[in-house]
């Protein structure tokens, strides 16, 4: 990804942006794990989706002034030698340019004497921030304590939540985000894989689970999309499951629910097989109804559609194939087995910004994830897909991952008696 992509994205924000206005994006910074010990930093995604640049601390700034013109800077800390010693330096003035864009660095110690300035001097009254918050009860975030002095500050300013307007922009990928989706997937496909390869009766979960996170980081992945899902036997039929705890018996299922992150982009994908190779009956049953209902689902896909039409595709492919299994008798039992959407947007985020109601676009890239879950006989079955939405359909981003019960069996077959690690 290059400084270009950022200014491009930047300029886009602008035009959405009131004369007389700053824009504030925060990169955030680590909280507190335990003690002396933080959580690994990872930034805020629409700061990175701005500026590119992955350091903590670090404060972007975009003025338009009250005829329009685009200033922008970029804050970042001043050398520390005792700092570097420690943790390494931190992003310097030319590397800041190179990676962003933004000619303007400055320091960050001069932000705030900077901004009364603009709000004094300047007379640029609204402020614009990301007021992101997912409920009425949650804490103030950074963002909104910022919010909250501003305005005890400032009575003359107006805060503006930029959220919206960044989300409306994320949810059409431009060819440099695909392809970077397209890479996480990639790598996503050597951890699974890699799983089948080691899988066998009676190994735990997590044993499993280490062959998909030594595969990633084998092949240069820092991070992953979200915590994997290893899930076998009943287990399978928790959405969430992350315990991945358990042994694995034989002649049962493995739901893998995986993702790598390749920078800051997610692959977001499930396969299901057999830990000793080979599909029940009742489990090829179950799986084929499964992947009809994925393809049928994938089939449908088109700008226009939302999230809801699609899903009433694969609720109506997933129906009629419990009711030829007489499993049920109409769609109003499905819910005892299908008890989530069949999709949601991918990317920066695993669910990535999204509008439910808002229609599908050229560029979206979503997931395609039915499932059937059977507690009462150990099966849950998940079979996900990344796919991007086209200008008369989609395309499958995830398509050299196998799938179906006879590319599944005939690999795990060929590696059965072959050590891998």
């Amino acid at each position: 990804m290059n400084k270009d992509f950022f200014k491009k994205n930047r300029l886009k924000l602008s035009m959405e942006l009131a004369n007389g206005s700053i824009l504030i994006m925060f990169a955030g910074k680590a909280p507190k794990k335990s003690n002396d010990y933080n959580y690994k930093f990872t930034p805020n995604r629409n700061f990175y989706y701005l500026c590119g640049v992955d350091e903590e601390h670090i404060n972007l700034v975009v003025i338009k002034d009250r005829n329009g013109n685009i200033e922008e800077r970029l804050y970042i800390r001043k050398f520390d030698e005792k700092r570097a010693k420690w943790v390494g330096k931190s992003i310097n003035v030319e590397d800041a340019k190179k990676i962003s864009g933004i000619n303007d660095i400055r320091f960050i110690d001069g932000f705030k004497r900077d901004l009364n300035s603009l709000i004094s001097t300047k007379n640029l009254t609204h402020i614009y921030l990301d007021l992101e918050k997912d409920a009425y009860e949650d804490d103030l975030t950074t963002n909104g304590c910022f919010a909250k002095d501003l305005k005890e500050r400032y009575s003359q300013v107006f805060i503006h939540n930029v959220y919206p307007k960044l989300s409306i922009l994320r949810m059409c990928k431009e060819k440099e985000e695909i392809k970077e989706i397209k890479a996480a997937i990639e790598k996503t496909k050597l951890g699974i894989e890699a799983m089948m390869k080691n899988a066998k009766p009676n190994i735990m979960e997590y044993q499993l689970e280490s062959y998909f996170d030594f595969a990633l980081k084998n092949n240069g992945v820092k991070d992953f999309a979200f915590p994997s899902i290893i899930a076998s036997g009943k287990n399978g039929t928790i959405l969430h499951y992350e315990q991945n705890n358990c042994e694995i018996d034989d002649n049962s299922l493995v739901l893998c629910d995986v993702g790598a992150a390749w920078n800051y982009y997610h692959g977001d994908i499930t396969r299901t097989f057999p830990v000793n190779g080979k599909f029940t009956e009742r489990q090829k049953q179950i799986y084929n109804i499964v992947l009809n209902a994925e393809l049928e689902t994938i089939k449908a896909l088109k700008p226009g559609h939302t999230f809801q039409s699609i899903n009433e595709v694969t609720k109506k492919a997933l129906t009629e194939g419990l009711i030829d299994l007489g499993i049920i008798k109409d769609e109003s039992e499905l819910s005892n087995y299908y008890y989530h959407q069949v999709s949601h947007h991918l990317g920066l985020d695993t669910h990535d910004v999204e509008d439910y109601d808002t229609p599908f676009e050229e560029g979206m890239v979503i997931t395609v994830e039915p499932g059937l879950y059977l507690s009462q006989e150990g099966i849950g079955i998940r079979i996900e897909d990344d796919v991007v939405i086209t200008k008369n359909g989609c395309k499958v981003l995830s398509d050299e991952i196998i799938k179906t019960v006879e590319e599944i069996e005939e690999f795990m077959k060929k590696c059965q008696k072959q050590k891998i690690y």
